[in-house]
């Protein structure tokens, strides 16, 4: 019964990841790829968040921990498509871009990494 949550949870997160990518190119053009980095991005403070409140605070079964973070975060999130981008821009001998994607991604996925665990602790800690 797992597999299936964990699958179900994949076809979710990986429509998810094509409409959010879609909306980006719609929205600001194919120069960049600003979906790419909005799904690494969210999918990092959203992936921290749950298992903060999954493992750390164990306010999560563990099959829907399992749906939730190796399902619907492995379908929405995209290293492997942010490898392939930044590979081809070095391919084209566009290194600036390379460069800046591989900056930009990795700070940006940290930062709300970071943030995504602040988030989730903020919101099941009990008041101080």
């Amino acid at each position: 019964m797992r597999l299936f949550w964990i699958a179900f949870g994949g076809a979710v997160g990986t429509c998810a990841r094509y409409l959010l990518s879609g909306w980006a190119v719609d929205r600001f053009g194919p120069a960049f790829p600003y979906g790419t980095l909005a799904v690494n991005a969210i999918g990092s403070f959203l992936l921290a968040g749950l298992m903060y409140i999954g493992v750390e605070a164990g306010m999560l079964p563990p099959t829907l921990r399992l749906a939730l973070t190796t399902g619907v975060m492995g379908g929405f999130t995209t290293y492997s498509t942010f490898s392939y981008e930044t590979m081809r821009y070095l391919q084209d001998g566009a290194w600036r871009l390379a460069i800046l994607n591989v900056m930009i991604t990795v700070g940006a996925c940290l930062a709300a990494c970071i943030l995504g665990w602040a988030a989730a602790q903020w919101l099941v800690s009990p008041s101080a």
